[in-house]
C-alpha cells in the first residue's frame, strides 16, 4: 500500500515544544515540534477518554493529556503514565520547504 502524504501546516505554525490539532477525513491527529526542531505525529485523542491532546502540555518528548494528566511519548506513542495504558498510533512526518506533511 502506498503512502498518502497530507499537508498539515507551515513549519512556523507550530512552536518548539508545542502541539497542533489537525483534522482530516473524520479523524483527529496531533502534530508536534520537538525542542530539536523535529516533527512528529500521533492520533489526536487520548486513548483513555478520547480528549484532544492538542489541548495538553508538551514537555520535552512527552504530551500530557489535559483531562487526567496521562502521559505519552509523542515520538514513539508509548503510554508513560496512569491512567493511560494503551499506546498512541504514530504517523510518518516529512518537511518539504516550509510545509509539514503526515502520511496516513
Amino acid at each position: 500500500m502506498s503512502e498518502t502524504w497530507i499537508e498539515v501546516c507551515a513549519k512556523d505554525d507550530i512552536d518548539e515544544e508545542d502541539v497542533l490539532r489537525f483534522d482530516h477525513a473524520g479523524r483527529t491527529f496531533a502534530v508536534y515540534r520537538s525542542p530539536d526542531d523535529e516533527f512528529f505525529a500521533t492520533d489526536g485523542l487520548c486513548t483513555h477518554e478520547k480528549i484532544h491532546l492538542a489541548d495538553g502540555l508538551v514537555m520535552d518528548e512527552i504530551i500530557e493529556c489535559p483531562k487526567h494528566n496521562g502521559r505519552f511519548n509523542y515520538k514513539t506513542g508509548e503510554a508513560k503514565g496512569a491512567p493511560v495504558c494503551v499506546n498512541l498510533k504514530t504517523y510518518p512526518v516529512k518537511v518539504e520547504g516550509d510545509s509539514v506533511f503526515i502520511s496516513i
